[in-house]
């Protein structure tokens, strides 16, 4: 795993860009305030404004590129695959799509959470609302013609998961 550390001038800009957009959207949930909530979603929804979205973790990492922004983040699983080892829970259906924030799990952080959920990924995943505790950061993806790099590629983000506690599941995110 790589580590990029933000100077302090970059990590100030990141934080101040990140305040504003957390600004930004409490703004809109205390001006959404009126309405009638249940009250059994109050701790899911205290979890929830805690965390960067996907679009704003990837806004973010591209432009502190190639350092890394911190978490945590709230994402919902759409998908999960496996490569190298790697378990990958994503966002979007398709991976390779620009809005997609991969969470790239390793094998003992795989177990360890079906440990803890006591059932299989997909199963216990597809759909949920997760916290997750973490470093964002792009990763350029280089497209191979037959086992050899093309010269072509894309970015990718993508959270490393070292640690199932880095990973919270959101109450009632069905």
């Amino acid at each position: 795993m790589h580590t990029y550390l933000c100077t302090e001038a970059r990590c100030q800009e990141i934080n101040i860009l990140r305040k504003g957009i957390l600004t930004g959207l409490l703004i809109a949930i205390i001006a959404s305030g009126c309405a009638t909530v249940d009250q059994r979603h109050h701790t899911g929804e205290a979890i929830a404004a805690a965390g960067t979205t996907p679009y704003e973790a990837i806004q973010l990492a591209a432009a502190a590129a190639p350092r890394s922004v911190p978490g945590p983040f709230l994402v919902r699983i759409q998908a999960i695959g496996t490569d190298s080892g790697y378990t990958y829970f994503n966002t979007e259906l398709d991976y390779r799509d620009q809005r997609n924030l991969s969470l790239a799990l390793t094998p003992a952080a795989v177990s360890a959470l079906e440990l803890r959920l006591g059932t299989d990924l997909r199963t216990g995943l597809i759909g949920k609302q997760l916290l997750v505790n973490g470093d964002a950061r792009r990763v350029r993806i280089v497209f191979l013609a037959n086992g050899r790099p093309s010269g072509k590629y894309y970015y990718q983000t993508h959270v490393h998961v070292s640690d199932a506690r880095q990973i919270v599941i959101v109450p009632d995110s069905d």
